[in-house]
């Protein structure tokens, strides 16, 4: 997987070293949406009871400049070219000082996650503002009840 440009892409490889079937797997949505201009994708999947877990920044562009923040997407566990869901809302954005103001104001980015030994902790590790790197703690069960709760429903 990797992020670039406006789309998430997928693509398979026999030995790591030769790639191919390469395909969008997720896209910036059209029209007003949080992740409307550009996604990328943030730490590698998760892989949980339900499937993969996506974690993915997305941009929406204001007069006020760039926002970047942070959404969730489901993939099928035994397929991950099958998105089951994806968030219709954004779960993590610019809020404290660090994250608003820096080299480049009003930006998170995903970096990296961990999974506690209790099994539903997660420490997620993310930059703020292109100046510092910051930590915030969710529960996986919560994040994964958000995604059901919130789904994308295209229009």
């Amino acid at each position: 997987m990797s992020g670039v440009g406006a789309h998430i892409w997928l693509s398979f490889s026999p030995d790591l070293r030769h790639w191919g079937d390469a395909r969008v797997l997720l896209a910036a949505r059209n029209g007003g949406w949080w992740d409307a201009n550009k996604v990328g994708l943030g730490p590698p999947p998760l892989l949980t009871k339900d499937g993969w877990l996506l974690c993915y920044h997305g941009v929406r562009v204001t007069v006020s400049g760039a926002l970047y923040r942070l959404g969730l997407a489901l993939l099928d566990r035994d397929d991950p070219t099958k998105v089951l869901a994806r968030g219709n809302e954004w779960v993590f954005g610019p809020n404290a000082p660090y994250e608003r103001s820096g080299d480049v104001p009003g930006v998170v980015f995903p970096c990296g996650w961990i999974l506690r030994d209790d099994g539903d902790t997660l420490h997620f590790y993310y930059g703020a503002a292109d100046s510092v790197v910051g930590v915030a703690e969710a529960s996986l069960a919560r994040l994964l009840s958000h995604l059901k709760e919130h789904p994308y429903q295209p229009a």
